[in-house]
């Protein structure tokens, strides 16, 4: 498969580029390319992580298709044949990696879901006994199974962190309906997400979601339960009490840790070992979650 870590999609208009994804505007629709690009401490990475970018987009197809019966979702195909003719002259470039999808109006909300206590939440937790404001229960270990999932909302930034929120502090950015039908959405949608992942031998730990409105409903945006966008942790090496193993690229974070770099571009090269180490986690992600071997596009 060849690598991508720009798209050049001539007769296409290029909306924007992300850290990850390539986002061309074809009218009533979006084209979303996912590259192989990484970034890490919010910033891209000189090495491309091989079939990260088909990954992400092949395994938020698996959600998509498997969650519209609790939230519509923008997704309309992955199959460049099922696309515009602008964008069917681009197949070979983009088998695996592109969603052709609905515009919506974004909701500028990072809608995460905690099923467990880890990163940020474990923090604020030790410092204060809350996750994003809310209180939690006393003497919960770093990775402990939460009583119930919590919603734990964060501003959307386009650049730079996402800030984590309180509920009540959503509540005044978008309105107090809006963020309870937010809410119930997402927890149902990690709920879901996570009874799959279980029964398949990965624990969901954490995700986020985006929400937009198409034709004035509410619909499920972005990406859908991806290892950018999730904490997926091997259930039988489960151990709380300290971090988990992970499907995502903490062993690029872990190695660049090592190097002492002050996480200001631009990064240092990834060794090759790290960049296979990782392409394996992504691979490895979809295949248990999906229970579907990975073929790599011949093209």
């Amino acid at each position: 498969m060849t690598l991508m870590t720009v798209s050049e999609l001539s007769g296409l208009k290029l909306h924007s580029r992300g850290k990850v994804r390539d986002i061309y505007d074809l009218g009533a629709h979006l084209l979303l390319v996912a590259t192989d690009r990484v970034s890490a401490f919010d910033v891209i990475l000189p090495n491309p992580i091989p079939h990260k970018g088909a990954v992400l987009a092949q395994l938020s197809r698996f959600w998509f298709e498997r969650t519209r019966h609790i939230a519509s979702n923008h997704l309309v195909s992955t199959d460049p044949a099922e696309m515009p003719t602008a964008v069917r002259a681009h197949s070979h470039q983009l088998d695996k990696r592109a969603m052709y999808v609905r515009k919506a109006k974004r909701i500028d909300i990072e809608c995460v879901v905690r099923g467990y206590l880890a990163g940020s939440g474990w923090k604020e937790y030790r410092e204060r006994g809350t996750v994003c404001g809310q209180k939690l229960p006393a003497g919960l270990r770093e990775s402990d199974r939460l009583p119930e999932p919590i919603f734990t909302p964060a501003t959307k930034a386009d650049t730079g962190h996402d800030e984590n929120i309180s509920v009540e502090r959503m509540a005044e950015l978008v309105g107090h309906d809006l963020t309870e039908r937010l809410t119930d959405l997402s927890i149902k949608i990690y709920q879901f997400g996570a009874k799959h992942s279980e029964s398949k031998g990965i624990l969901l730990a954490d995700t986020k979601f985006e929400f937009g409105f198409i034709d004035s409903e509410l619909s499920l945006i972005d990406e859908a339960m991806t290892p950018d966008s999730s904490r997926f942790w091997p259930a039988d090496r489960y151990e709380p009490g300290h971090g988990q193993p992970s499907f995502d690229k903490q062993p690029i974070r872990d190695w660049l840790e090592s190097t002492g770099w002050d996480k200001k571009p631009p990064a240092p090269p990834l060794p090759e070992e790290i960049v296979q180490q990782s392409s394996r986690r992504y691979i490895e992600a979809y295949e248990c979650i999906t229970g579907e071997k990975w073929e790599a596009s011949a093209r």
